[in-house]
């Protein structure tokens, strides 16, 4: 086997260690690195921090969604005014003239209804919500279920809700991850380890590369539809093991800060979702590690075509291309998303990428024979 490294945000390479490109860890950085980037940042108090706290497991919850409450003609969203546009027939939608910052709770429901139905909404220009600053972003979100809270990576002090995707495009990193690495992309569901993962989560461009570094989700019901019968009663029972042990020994082992014990659930393959009542695969390629009964070849032969089959299938998917000052908020069910690390060459680095994380925790998946 060839020996590895381990290349920090600074381009600190530790020998022996697995390659990472990684916002899970703290930045190794001197005082005059650090004012050169905080000079660079719009945003400079969503930098990430990673204060020694500690999460308890998250016991169970009631959880009544909001878009079961909404009307369905959206009278509160799409008023006068309001431009809609469609990124792909069948998912993601752009809303040009809403404002987060002033939404009623009666369009809170109506936007939940439409991410249900649309599995991804776009917000453009959402200045006076960005200003309003942590504690109102965060309580807006505690709308939509209750808030994860992140065991690993940058948070903020005091508001512990967020979870900061922040690197600052260092070179050496970069190249150092490509020269082992074929792709940047992992797909995946957020928290899906959870007892009750994440329903509906937002992300909020601070600032970004003026092109490049778009998130692309796919459509994880229709993905569904596409396979046959026979295929699709072979999924139907069973039940996959979510965990996020990998992760919490990963970040342990490159000396990241760990603020909670691993977790791990059982949920169904396929779920039912309770809004549209679609049945989803639900999978990923970063939590799951293994199916109930099977042998570790079964799963790995099931898992490897599912992935194959759902990041594959451009006719289901949507690319979001990101503006400053845009938020996203997803469907968490119904999607599988990845980031595209794309905005960088070898002689320039890469532009920083700035996005905060709010993640609103919802029902306990529902199995299709429930």
């Amino acid at each position: 086997m060839s020996s590895t490294v381990t290349i920090t945000a600074q381009g600190v390479v530790n020998p022996g260690k697995p390659v990472v490109y990684d916002i899970n860890l703290p930045y190794t950085q001197t005082k005059e690195e650090q004012e050169r980037m905080l000079k660079s940042m719009l945003y400079p108090q969503y930098l990430p921090t990673w204060d020694p706290i500690w999460f308890d497991p998250l016991p169970a919850f009631t959880f009544d969604d909001p878009a079961l409450r909404a009307d369905p003609s959206k009278p509160n969203l799409l008023k006068t005014g309001i431009t809609v546009s469609e990124i792909t027939p069948k998912m993601g939608t752009i809303l040009e003239g809403v404002d987060l910052s002033t939404l009623s709770d009666a369009g809170k429901d109506e936007l939940a209804l439409l991410v249900a139905q649309r599995k991804i909404v776009v917000l453009p220009a959402q200045d006076a919500f960005l200003d309003l600053g942590l504690e109102h972003q965060q309580n807006f979100m505690k709308y939509f279920g209750k808030l994860n809270y992140q065991p690993v990576s940058g948070s903020l002090k005091g508001f512990p809700g967020f979870h900061i995707i922040h690197r600052d495009g260092n070179k050496d990193e970069l190249n150092e991850f490509f020269m082992q690495k074929t792709t940047s992309c992992l797909w995946h569901q957020d928290v899906s380890y959870e007892r009750q993962p994440p329903g509906y989560v937002m992300l909020g461009l601070l600032q970004g590369p003026e092109v490049g570094g778009d998130t692309v989700f796919a459509a994880t019901d229709e993905a569904y539809k596409r396979l046959s019968p026979a295929f699709q009663s072979m999924l139907n029972p069973i039940k996959a093991i979510h965990s996020s042990a990998n992760m919490i020994n990963h970040t342990r082992a490159l000396g990241g800060l760990v603020r909670k014990d691993p977790v791990q659930f059982v949920h169904p393959l396929v779920r039912v979702h309770p809004v549209t009542k679609e049945r989803c695969i639900f999978i990923n390629g970063e939590f799951i590690t293994g199916f109930e009964g099977m042998k570790m070849p079964e799963f790995e032969a099931i898992s490897q075509f599912l992935l194959q089959h759902i990041t594959s299938g451009h006719d289901f998917q949507a690319r979001v291309r990101w503006q400053p000052k845009s938020i996203v908020i997803f469907d968490n069910r119904s999607t599988l998303h990845s980031a595209v690390v794309d905005y960088f060459d070898e002689e320039n680095g890469a532009k920083p990428r700035h996005i905060f994380r709010l993640a609103a925790m919802a029902e306990v998946p529902v199995p299709v024979d429930a």
